[in-house]
């Protein structure tokens, strides 16, 4: 990586891509050919991610073709966080591969019925009509990523699903779906025996050409530990991006769960202790009907509850952060963090115990909006390790138990995160976004429902105490 700075480097990489563009409409007959020779690396993979940036902005498609899996963790990190979740990035380990891309469903799950970006909301109504266009292709797709079968093959169509497809020649040469609009091939030359059959996957095609990188390089890692390296290195930014989800979810149901009980708990209460006393006063005057003893402690049981509910909730709030509204860059910082500092990485036991000590410093910095925090943790990473256990000094054996653990870590996220979804809670939560988009609040309107049975309560209790 260079030193330079990001702000320049972004700016760079704006400017690349769109020469890369430029050339790629300028091409009148075959490929237009655009030569890497001289620029780096790093600059490479952000003048990429911002090609499919500029890609979605316009509701282009495009299948991204790399030789093999090296480039893959930065350019996928590089994405825009905003639309990683539309972009199918699948190394070219089958195992590797399967999951990724159940990673890459659970964040696009999840974000499709929270609010998005405005810069990309275009961009996402444009993915929900997609997935209505393909309902039976993303139905099955759901089905096989709950069904638990680590080995099981994909639905072979997946790929219409996503927008983007980022993906090593070994898969895109397998696509069986119409040309995308646009193809760009990374270092052809490493990948000369399948162009022919690559080049009739997109309708406009761009070859980025670096002759002196040379043919060499396989498409797949060919040895135990070149194929570990490989997963370990994609797993765990997959758990980055996953581990930023889930907080972020985590994080906008407790905020909502607040407010909630601070506008419907505390009326819900307050209603759930007259119809106690309602249930009680009509014992008390049909003290022999047992149905309607057991009603009164029934509803005397509900009230007792609703009160310790909403006192646990008001204990939360006198302790509750500031609201989450997280930027883009303590996003960005979080998810570096979760990368490098994840317990599942560990070494050994003292290893992760300190690794998991960091990583609970680190949520609770992400959910307070901290990002001095979250800076002051990467600098105690940083002085304390340096990266003495990466995948290219671990044994196979050790690596192969911390890819182990990396992957069970995915799929308890990818469990939960659909538990979540399919709560209650988050139905409500995801209803009040939609009513706040019509310019309805829909908190205040349940809490004025309740304060009309409120009342009718109170009439009919004061009613029952006069007879």
């Amino acid at each position: 990586m260079s030193n330079v700075p990001q702000s320049t480097l972004t700016d760079d990489a704006r400017s690349l891509a769109a020469s890369w563009r430029a050339s790629l409409d300028q091409a009148s007959v075959g490929p237009a050919r655009v030569s890497l020779q001289a620029i780096p690396q790093d600059l490479t993979i952000e003048a990429l991610a911002e090609f499919v940036a500029a890609t979605v902005r316009t509701g282009q498609t495009l299948l991204l073709v790399v030789p093999d899996d090296e480039c893959l963790p930065e350019l996928s990190n590089a994405l825009d966080l905003a639309l990683r979740p539309l972009c199918l990035v699948l190394p070219g380990q089958g195992f590797a591969a399967g999951i990724a891309l159940r990673a890459t469903l659970a964040l696009l799950k999840s974000r499709l019925s929270r609010a998005s970006e405005s810069a990309w909301s275009v961009a996402w109504e444009t993915q929900r009509l997609r997935l209505e266009q393909y309902a039976a292709l993303w139905q099955l797709t759901l089905n096989w990523s709950t069904s638990g079968h680590a080995y099981s093959a994909w639905p072979s169509q997946v790929s219409e699903l996503f927008p983007v497809c980022i993906l090593p020649g070994i898969h895109a040469e397998a696509l069986r779906e119409a040309p995308r609009d646009l193809l760009l091939v990374l270092r052809p030359e490493r990948m000369t025996a399948r162009l022919p059959r690559l080049l009739v996957l997109g309708k406009q095609a761009l070859l980025l050409e670096d002759a002196a990188a040379g043919t060499a390089g396989s498409l797949a890692p060919v040895d135990e530990q070149a194929r570990l390296n490989a997963e370990y290195a994609m797993l765990a930014q997959e758990l980055g991006d996953m581990e930023l989800e889930f907080a972020t979810v985590q994080a906008e149901l407790a905020e909502f769960t607040r407010g909630y009980h601070a506008q419907v708990g505390a009326r819900m209460t307050e209603l759930d202790l007259l119809q106690a006393r309602i249930a009680s006063c009509c014992a008390e005057l049909g003290s022999a009907d047992e149905t309607v003893l057991y009603q009164a402690e029934q509803a005397q049981a509900q009230a007792e509850r609703s009160r310790h509910e909403y006192q646990r909730f008001a204990e939360l709030d006198r302790e509750a952060e500031k609201p989450f509204a997280p930027t883009g860059d303590l996003k960005r910082l979080f998810r570096q963090l979760a990368q490098k500092i994840h317990p599942d990485r560990a070494e050994d036991e003292s290893d992760r115990t300190w690794r998991s000590e960091l990583m609970s410093e680190a949520n609770r910095a992400y959910r307070a909006g901290d990002e001095m925090v979250l800076r002051e943790i990467l600098s105690q990473w940083q002085a304390g390790r340096h990266e003495q256990s990466s995948a290219e000094d671990a044994t196979t054996r050790g690596l192969a138990r911390q890819v182990t653990r990396m992957q069970r870590r995915l799929a308890e996220i990818e469990a939960e995160l659909n538990r979540l979804l399919a709560s209650r809670l988050y139905e409500l939560f995801v209803a009040a976004g939609v009513a706040r988009k019509r310019g309805r609040d829909l908190l205040q309107e349940m809490a004025g429902q309740i304060e009309a049975q409120i009342e009718l309560a109170r009439e009919r209790l004061e009613h029952l105490e006069a007879t």
